[in-house]
């Protein structure tokens, strides 16, 4: 029997692609599939003014993106694979051209923060973390690629 990962959103009231009701299942499997050990992961849903004071606190950048990711610890409890802070407003105007639904574009960087939390990094890895991401992409968001 796997343990039980606790998957906190915050503000996912705010936003429909946030409360789509399978996301918090389909998280919880990919959180599963990718970090089996992992005790915890949080998301915060935010729009672009909040992301960019997020980006300016955390990275120095005074701009909005799309995802940020805060690798987490091993604590008393267990191990905190993370936080991830989505900006929905983003993922919505990315959607458009990518050709797929926002609430699969919120997917697309749910994964992607994921895997930042994993330490993986495609900016200065050698293209692992693009691959890896390839092959979840098309075995766990289906228009996604």
């Amino acid at each position: 029997m796997s343990r039980k990962l606790e998957l906190v959103f915050q503000h996912a009231e705010r936003f429909r692609e946030s409360r789509a009701p399978h996301l918090r299942r389909w998280l919880s499997e990919l959180v599963r599939e990718i970090a089996p050990k992992a005790d915890s992961f949080a998301v915060s849903f935010v729009d672009d003014s909040e992301m960019r004071e997020l980006n300016r606190s955390f990275r120095g950048l005074d701009a909005s993106t799309d995802v940020l990711s805060f690798p987490g610890e091993t604590t008393l409890e267990g191990w905190h694979l993370g936080d991830v802070a989505v900006s929905v407003e983003t993922a919505r105007r990315q959607a458009e051209p990518a050709r797929r639904s926002s609430y699969r574009e919120v997917q697309t960087l749910l994964l992607h923060g994921a895997l930042h939390c994993l330490g993986y990094d495609h900016e200065n890895d050698t293209g692992e973390m693009s691959q890896l991401e390839s092959r979840l992409r098309r075995d766990w968001i289906p228009d996604g690629s």
